[in-house]
C-alpha cells in the first residue's frame, strides 16, 4: 500500500522532472517563455549564453562568461536537462540523476553567487534569494527523490531496479 507520504513525494518527484523538461524543450524550440524562437537551440541559438554571459560577480565570472555559447556547455547543458527531466519524471535512475542534477543546479547557483553582491553597473546579482537559491532548492529535491525511492510510487524505480544491468549496477537505481 502506498503511504500519503510517498504519494506527495511522488508529485514532488514528477514536477521537478517535469521543470527539467520544460527548460530543455523551451530552450530547444523556443517557445517565448525563457527563450524566444529566434534563440532557439534548432535554429542555431546557444542555451548557455543568456545565461553564462550575464555573469558579473563572484570568483568564476570570467570563467562562466567564457563558457558562455561554446558548444561542450550548451551539450552538457542540453543532455543533462533531457536526461534528468526524463529520468525523475518517469521515476528511473534517480541515484545518478540527483547526483548529475546537484552538480548542474550547484554550478547555476555558483554562477549567481554571492547573493548579496552587486554588479559592477550597480544591479544586484541575478540571485533572487539572499538566504537560500531555488537552485539548492531543486537540488534537494532532486536528493530526497533518490533516497526516499520516489520513484517507486507513481513511476518506473521497482521496473527499472529489476533490470539485470540495473542490478548489477547499484548505483543505477
Amino acid at each position: 500500500m502506498t503511504t500519503t507520504a510517498s504519494k506527495w513525494t511522488a508529485v514532488l518527484r514528477i514536477g521537478t522532472g517535469l521543470l527539467f523538461l520544460w527548460a530543455f524543450l523551451d530552450k530547444m524550440f523556443g517557445f517565448g517563455y525563457t527563450t524566444g524562437s529566434a534563440n532557439a537551440w534548432i535554429n542555431g541559438g546557444s542555451p548557455t549564453k543568456g545565461f553564462l554571459s550575464r555573469v558579473d560577480v563572484g570568483p568564476f565570472a570570467d570563467t562562466l562568461r567564457g563558457w558562455a555559447g561554446g558548444w561542450l556547455a550548451d551539450w552538457l547543458l542540453m543532455l543533462g536537462l533531457f536526461g534528468i527531466g526524463v529520468a525523475v519524471t518517469l521515476g528511473i535512475g534517480l541515484r545518478i540523476s540527483a547526483i548529475a542534477g546537484t552538480v548542474m543546479m550547484l554550478m547555476m547557483w555558483v554562477a549567481e553567487w554571492p547573493p548579496d553582491r552587486f554588479t559592477e553597473a550597480g544591479q544586484p546579482s541575478m540571485s533572487t534569494n539572499p538566504i537560500i537559491d531555488y537552485h539548492i532548492i531543486y537540488a534537494i529535491v532532486l536528493i530526497v527523490a533518490a533516497v526516499t525511492y520516489a520513484g517507486n510510487t507513481w513511476g518506473f524505480g521497482r521496473k527499472w531496479a529489476d533490470l539485470g544491468f540495473v542490478r548489477g549496477n547499484h548505483w543505477l537505481t
